[in-house]
């Protein structure tokens, strides 16, 4: 007995070291690992409460997600509020709407796969370096990789950048993602747009249920255009707050009501 105690010990001591043994890359590579699982595998379904903020554009809503699409009640928009006749009309022409939810779909999905893109290349876009601890967090400062090769302009964007990102060593999840350009990034030699060095990019991540993680804040401010680039906003600010957990199988229909339920 006192030798099977000791092993214990003796393992749970070991366990620190262990992960301290990974190399910054190995700390990035597990995460994105883990983030990929855990999205294959995800089939919550939330609630929740999102300010965004574009240059020509506000919108204050509420957000439900269902298996066919996300129901929106927009109180806010521009600067005007929507009564509750019209947050209802809204809802209801877009339940009616089947092209509309495809669409809706299809962009969604447009975006989750290139978001999964960009994070298997985290690993090998950057040099990393672990530059510190915050509780459970281990803090990782990155810098392009100079023999990285992006595959697309997305990845172009990407590599170009400098800044830190944060990884609960607990769970093997990532916190946040925060950076700035640190170079001009044409696309074709400036005939298809171009980003200024100085963009910024800040992407924060929180535990919203047991082992539930979701993006809470996204801040892009970018320096320039980019024709034809539709999956990296050039500024944009988008909170969420809020969330509470839908049933799996919620219908949009029921999802309508639980919007309706709110009081925000």
């Amino acid at each position: 007995m006192r030798r099977a105690l000791h092993l214990i010990c003796m393992f749970l001591i070991a366990q620190p070291a262990a992960i301290r043994a990974q190399s910054p890359r190995q700390i990035v590579q597990q995460a994105v690992q883990t983030e990929i699982a855990e999205d294959r595998n995800d089939h919550t379904h939330w609630i929740y409460y999102e300010s965004e903020r574009e240059p020509k554009r506000t919108v204050e809503q509420w957000v439900a997600d269902t298996q066919s699409a996300a129901v929106k009640r927009v109180l806010k928009r521009n600067g005007r509020s929507l009564n509750e006749s019209q947050q209802s009309n809204e809802m209801d022409s877009f339940l009616k709407d089947a092209r509309a939810q495809a669409k809706q779909r299809k962009s969604d999905q447009h975006d989750d796969d290139k978001a999964i893109e960009l994070l298997r290349l985290l690993p090998d876009a950057f040099i990393w370096a672990e530059t510190g601890e915050e509780g459970s967090k281990t803090i990782l400062h990155f810098k392009p990789n100079p023999q990285f090769r992006p595959p697309n302009l997305e990845a172009r964007v990407f590599s170009a950048a400098e800044g830190d990102l944060v990884v609960d060593s607990a769970q093997h999840r990532i916190a946040s993602l925060k950076g700035r350009l640190i170079r001009d990034v044409k696309f074709a030699g400036g005939l298809l747009g171009e980003l200024k060095s100085g963009g910024s990019f800040d992407v924060e991540r929180r535990e919203i249920g047991e082992k539930e993680w979701q993006i809470t804040e996204t801040h892009v401010h970018m320096q320039g255009h980019a024709l034809f680039f539709k999956t990296i906003a050039i500024d944009e600010d988008d909170l969420k707050s809020n969330f509470k957990q839908l049933p799996e199988n919620i219908s949009l229909q029921q999802a309508e009501l639980e919007l309706l339920s709110q009081s925000k």
